[in-house]
């Protein structure tokens, strides 16, 4: 018997897109990152925020999400540090210059701090667990067999549409960061922006209700 019958799948594929769609704080970050790093680095980042689903999807599949539900502490500490990162990241992004094409890749974030900015901008809002906490089950039957290997199936699904709508959010992002490469001024008001956005993004996290 399938784990997953392609039914199933499907279904829970087209809410993963429709839920990727929606806005919210990850597709925003792509966009903010893409769109003042350029394509391959909103590419990084989409990849990062892919392995962060990894580990909400493993503890949903161990039963650690039903921490992050119940212990209003465990909830907190991990909000209060993805709050702190957004603000970090809000700092660098005012004081960013402008960039050129010929700017040299050491002034840029390399692909690996990229890849870790997706991967902690994920894995630090106790939301995202709570989320597939509630979320995954409703796809899984246990007359299927196990329910651990069916909730790691569904969420290699729901990160495939993730991987797929965030990808071209940084693609469109990248494309607005060759138009800002012509102005420096438009790279320095872009970057602000993003600093706010990002303030913004913490301070909504910092205000999330367990």
């Amino acid at each position: 018997m399938m784990l997953i019958p392609p039914d199933t799948a499907a279904a829970f594929f087209a809410a993963a897109v429709l839920l990727a769609l929606a806005p919210g704080p990850d597709n925003l970050f792509v966009l903010m990152q893409s769109a003042m790093r350029g394509r391959a680095a909103g590419l990084l980042v989409v990849l990062g925020l892919c392995s962060g689903l990894l580990v909400h999807t493993g503890a949903v599949a161990l039963g650690l999400a039903t921490l992050f539900a119940t212990s209003a502490l465990a909830f907190n500490l991990l909000k209060a540090a993805g709050a702190l990162y957004l603000v970090w990241l809000a700092w660098q992004a005012w004081h960013a210059p402008a960039a050129d094409s010929t700017t040299s890749a050491a002034a840029a974030p390399s692909a690996s701090q990229l890849y870790r900015r997706g991967i902690v901008m994920n894995v630090t809002n106790p939301k995202v667990s709570i989320f597939f906490l509630a979320f995954l089950p409703q796809f899984v039957a246990a007359e299927r067999g196990s329910v651990g290997q069916q909730v790691l199936a569904l969420g290699a699904i729901f990160m495939l549409a993730t991987l797929l709508v965030f990808g071209a959010i940084a693609l469109a992002g990248g494309t607005l960061r060759a138009i800002l490469l012509r102005s420096p001024r438009a790279q320095v008001t872009m970057n602000r922006v993003a600093a706010i956005v990002f303030v913004g993004l913490a301070a909504r996290l910092a205000l999330v209700r367990h």
